[in-house]
């Protein structure tokens, strides 16, 4: 079950912090494959660097949010900030929903190093920023008919069934990873978690009425 697109029949603005973000993360994807391992390192978050140095170790909270593993791990990524970003942009309005992106982002990775404080694997990706943003359209936008690829169908479903199941198998996942197991990379399920949480909740805080004030 692979989302492809959704309805923007009521986005009123063009989602500019959206464009911003996926040019953002392809400039700096282009740089890591320019600068190999040495420029992940230095900008990659590492649990254990930062808690042993958090003032050295700030900015990569930021730079690693836009990072990739590889070209998969970038396109799934923007697939899904263009599918569902442009939206949540569109209610919030474009400086606080870079505020919300960010601040999902920072919850994600701090999430994630709250799982694995003495890992030493680079965490890059914006999954935990976005993840957010899935926090944030499933409350905004749950009846919303997001299309979605099933074997060679595509099928419109609620948004609330799409983002739904894909919260269910982070939280599988999460859980199934809580085991001892060597300091190696993979999928950070707790960033996801974190994220998605952080979007939730950031969204009961930051909507307002903008939409039905539109409608007047």
């Amino acid at each position: 079950m692979f989302p492809i697109g959704d309805d923007n029949s009521t986005r009123q603005t063009a989602p500019v912090v959206v464009y911003a973000l996926i040019a953002l993360n392809v400039a700096l994807f282009f740089a890591e494959l320019n600068g190999g391992d040495p420029f992940i390192v230095r900008w990659a978050f590492v649990p254990r660097r930062f808690l042993a140095d958090p003032a050295g170790g700030f900015v990569t909270v930021f730079t690693s949010m836009f990072m990739h593993g590889g070209w998969l791990h970038l396109g799934g990524n923007m697939l899904y900030l263009w599918i569902f970003g442009d939206n949540v942009e569109d209610r919030f309005g474009h400086l606080k929903f870079l505020v919300f992106y960010l601040l999902c982002g920072i919850a994600a990775t701090f999430a994630q190093m709250a799982f694995n404080p003495g890992s030493n694997v680079p965490n890059v990706g914006a999954s935990g920023a976005i993840a957010g943003v899935l926090g944030g359209y499933i409350l905004l936008f749950p009846g919303a008919r997001v299309r979605v690829l099933m074997g060679r169908s595509v099928v419109p479903m609620p948004a609330f069934v799409v983002i739904g199941l894909w919260i269910i198998l982070q939280l599988v996942s999460g859980i199934g990873s809580i085991a001892p197991t060597a300091d190696t990379g993979g999928i950070a399920y707790m960033a996801h978690i974190g994220g998605f949480a952080a979007g939730f909740v950031l969204t009961l805080v930051l909507r307002g009425n903008r939409g039905e004030e539109a409608r007047r």
